[in-house]
């Protein structure tokens, strides 16, 4: 599974989201720390859930952090979220 599937498939699970994108933003980032070959080293991830009402921002991120996991966080290099209710 490439990492963009598993990156939807956990925040689905975790917020249930009335929408979500998820942007392999890699190529972009070409000869850039963190990119390498094949891509999914750099994303960007839009965000619309009713779970992060009454967060403040930095929450919201670190809840997203928490549905994503240790493992999964660590084997990319940078993730834009852009987080809504």
């Amino acid at each position: 599974m490439s990492l963009r599937a598993e990156i939807e498939t956990r925040l689905k699970e975790a917020f249930a989201p009335r929408a979500l994108s998820v942007v392999d933003d890699s190529e972009s980032h070409r000869g850039h720390g963190g990119w390498r070959e094949g891509g999914e080293t750099h994303f960007n991830v839009e965000i619309t859930a009713d779970a992060f009402a009454g967060l403040s921002r930095v929450a919201a991120h670190r809840a997203v952090h928490e549905a994503l996991g240790k493992d999964l966080v660590g084997r990319i290099h940078a993730l834009g979220l852009k987080i809504g209710t």
